[in-house]
């Protein structure tokens, strides 16, 4: 026989998340009459289950299971049974609970059915915090939700804080909320409750919620005050530097730190060796006849604090790196020569006749190419013309 208690619960559930979720909760008991186990409440911010028994047993036993099959379950001597509040289950998929008295035959078996239609919850749910105190989150419409869907975020950041809605969405080209910014969000031990509701005009659209652990999601700063000491001695560069920026954590051994430093005229060079737990790195094959370029990011170890890498620090250089100076003093003087030998010869074929510098040296006269040689001294040497008297003597023989 089943009971239809699912109003007693979803009004509580209205209360705690402010918009109603479309679910049905059910019970069937394993006698058809007299079941003396009614009334089933749960109480999810508590995680209590609790029922009413018309008789005094003096032990039950009860059981809450997701679809996954992975159960808890307690003794109690009481109508009341309190279940760990580190059991984070979400409802999305359903959660069956059990009570039973033991050495018996009475038991009473209830659901939790999430309705709507199927394919349109939301899907590919994310959040990361990053700049310690910002946090997004963002979806994916169900692949077979109605046009007119829209979703609404609601999150709690522990039990004790109040129920909150999302107040600034990230939308799609079409309008429809896709996911969530946050501000001054604080990380805390216990697991943060978000759930994803649906509403449209032609059917009931299933939500999704989930439990998130805080600082799992965050992307860590970069560390501080990076620093790199260099010596000529074998003593090589002290490398230093500070936590990265995040919540108070009072041991500074829950960081682990990656140290990378690349030789800057070698890309492909480049150093990584384990691991650090402690805030100074020697660096023993330092040569300071070559550029060196330092990057170095954090994560958690063993304590609440990401174990993901976190970004990468600004890349800072040290070494001093080849001597390029003379190479290029010697390179401007060549070019300042070249340079100048290049103007003066343009300037004398701009502006001079070799000719008129370099005059022809005259040749001794050929007596037997004097034609020729005559129209060569008169081309190039023009001598002065001289007057010359030729005195005829006539002689006349006497006989």
């Amino acid at each position: 026989m089943f009971d239809t208690l699912g109003l007693i619960c979803m009004i509580w559930w209205c209360m705690m998340l402010f918009h109603p979720l479309h679910a049905d909760f059910q019970c069937r008991g394993s006698e058809a009459q007299g079941l003396p186990i009614t009334n089933v409440k749960m109480n999810w911010r508590k995680m209590e289950l609790s029922w009413e028994s018309s008789k005094n047993f003096s032990t039950y036993k009860c059981t809450i299971m997701d679809t996954d099959m992975e159960a808890v379950e307690k003794e109690v001597n009481s109508p009341l049974c309190r279940f760990p509040v580190e059991q984070y289950i979400p409802l999305h998929k359903g959660v069956f609970f059990i009570i039973e008295v033991p050495n018996t035959n009475i038991s009473k078996n209830c659901t939790f059915i999430p309705e709507g239609m199927n394919g349109s919850a939301i899907e590919n749910f994310s959040c990361v915090i990053y700049n310690i105190s910002l946090m997004n989150c963002t979806w994916q419409a169900g692949r077979d939700a109605p046009g007119d869907t829209q979703y609404f975020l609601y999150w709690q950041n522990s039990r004790d804080d109040e129920e909150m809605e999302c107040e600034l969405y990230i939308k799609d080209e079409n309008g429809r909320n896709t996911g969530c910014r946050f501000q001054n969000v604080m990380i805390k031990t216990e697991k943060a409750y978000f759930l994803v509701n649906g509403s449209s005009k032609d059917s009931v659209i299933q939500f999704y919620d989930e439990y998130i652990q805080l600082y799992k999601i965050e992307i860590l700063t970069p560390p501080l005050n990076v620093t790199a000491n260099c010596t000529r001695d074998s003593a090589g560069c002290i490398i230093t530097w500070q936590p990265p920026l995040t919540r108070p954590v009072k041991n500074i051994t829950c960081f682990q730190y990656e140290i990378s430093i690349q030789n800057k005229d070698e890309p492909k060079e480049e150093k990584k060796d384990p691991p650090v737990r402690n805030n100074r790195y020697e660096f023993q094959n330092y040569n300071e006849k070559k550029k060196y370029i330092l990057k170095i990011r954090a994560r958690g170890k063993n304590c609440l604090i990401s174990s993901n890498w976190g970004e990468w620090s600004e890349p800072i250089k040290f070494g001093r790196g080849k001597d390029y100076f003379i190479f290029v003093i010697l390179f401007l003087i060549a070019l300042g020569t070249i340079s100048v030998t290049l103007l003066q010869y343009c300037l004398f074929k701009r502006y001079c006749s070799f000719k008129s510098i370099f005059s022809p040296i005259p040749q001794p006269r050929n007596k037997f190419n004097a034609s020729i040689d005559e129209d060569i001294q008169t081309e190039y040497v023009h001598l002065p013309k001289k007057s010359c008297t030729e005195e005829i003597t006539m002689i006349e023989e006497m006989t």
